[in-house]
């Protein structure tokens, strides 16, 4: 890869475009991402799926907070990468230079900032701006982010840090970039997270079985179930859904007494009203199948719809939007 050098004016520095290497120096780097020429990897984990929360936009606290403003929650094929940028390459001149590799391969880059002028930060009513660079380090070092040479994330956050999210959309699965740049006396860092979305392997979800149910039934007084299937839109239960409202029938005549609400749940799909009203037509008809296909008293059952109120994953995605979608069954 050339190695000519292109001089450009951004925010008042002059900066020094080196090129962002793709597979030159190690196959670990990623092929969309690549990495800051000169760098050294120093970390590299991979997961077929999983999930994160990615900063997206201007944020006040973590993804747990109350006010998860600027947080996004992805699933799909996950890859870290930790790098140690070369000497003398700041934290700015790497950003610019991965925002321009990664807008040359199709990515779209809708936030970019930096913590010691605030950027990073939403302001909240009635307190001080928010500029200290290690609020950005606390933010992503979550429990997904392995110790870096033996310290925490966070803690390489001290002089100086920004931020980069970026994203491509295919058609087989949107592609995730959220890279944390950091300057610390030892040097200078960027942390590099991919997500790939794609539907989870559904072969490796076990059948639920009434025993199973049983037992979450009596440890958490609920259990989520994908078994039950609709077409999209309507409240037609799909005839592979015998097997599982089988097992439900089998549960509730091994315990008389058993009283369960049926609570239909949907993703985001549509206004909060119909998403509510079509959750509730999907019970009823859970409730109907059961009580008229496998005589279980109609007492013994009350069907309700959630809609989209109680998600379980991100509605930003189909993967996140499949697990939302289910049917729970609730111990009275």
């Amino acid at each position: 890869m050339s190695k000519k050098r292109v001089v450009a004016c951004c925010l008042g520095l002059m900066i020094s475009w080196l090129p962002i290497t793709t597979m030159a120096v190690t196959d670990k780097d990623h092929p969309l991402v690549g990495r800051y020429e000169g760098s050294e990897l120093g970390f590299h984990t991979h997961s077929d799926f999983d999930e994160a929360d990615l900063i997206n936009g201007p944020f006040v606290g973590s993804a747990s907070g109350e006010d998860k403003r600027g947080w996004l929650h992805v699933e799909g094929e996950m890859d870290l990468y930790y790098y140690k940028l070369p000497a003398g390459r700041s934290s700015l001149e790497a950003l610019r230079n991965y925002e321009v590799s990664l807008k040359e391969k199709g990515f779209e880059v809708p936030f970019t900032c930096g913590a010691t002028n605030g950027s990073c930060f939403a302001k909240r009513p009635g307190h001080s701006d928010q500029t200290s660079p290690g609020l950005l380090g606390l933010a992503i070092d979550d429990p997904q982010m392995p110790k870096y040479d033996g310290d925490y994330i966070r803690n390489y956050f001290k002089l100086n840090a920004r931020y980069l999210f970026g994203v491509l959309k295919r058609a087989e699965g949107t592609v995730y970039v959220s890279i944390a740049f950091a300057e610390e006396g030892t040097g200078n860092f960027a942390f590099v997270r991919v997500v790939t979305t794609k539907e989870m392997d559904e072969d490796k979800i076990k059948f639920v079985g009434a025993g199973q149910m049983q037992d979450a039934l009596a440890d958490k007084g609920r259990i989520n179930l994908y078994g039950i299937q609709f077409d999209f839109d309507k409240d037609v239960i799909k005839p592979e859904s015998k097997p599982t409202l089988d097992e439900i029938a089998k549960l509730l005549r091994a315990e008389p007494e058993l009283r369960l609400a049926i609570v239909g749940h949907t993703d985001k799909q549509g206004s909060a009203a119909y998403n509510v009203d079509l959750s509730k037509r999907r019970a009823e008809n859970v409730v109907a199948s059961l009580t008229g296909e496998y005589a279980i008293e109609k007492s013994r059952l009350s069907p309700h719809g959630a809609g989209a109120s109680k998600p379980l994953a991100s509605n930003d995605s189909e993967e996140g939007r499949a697990k939302n979608r289910r049917v729970e069954l609730v111990k009275q």
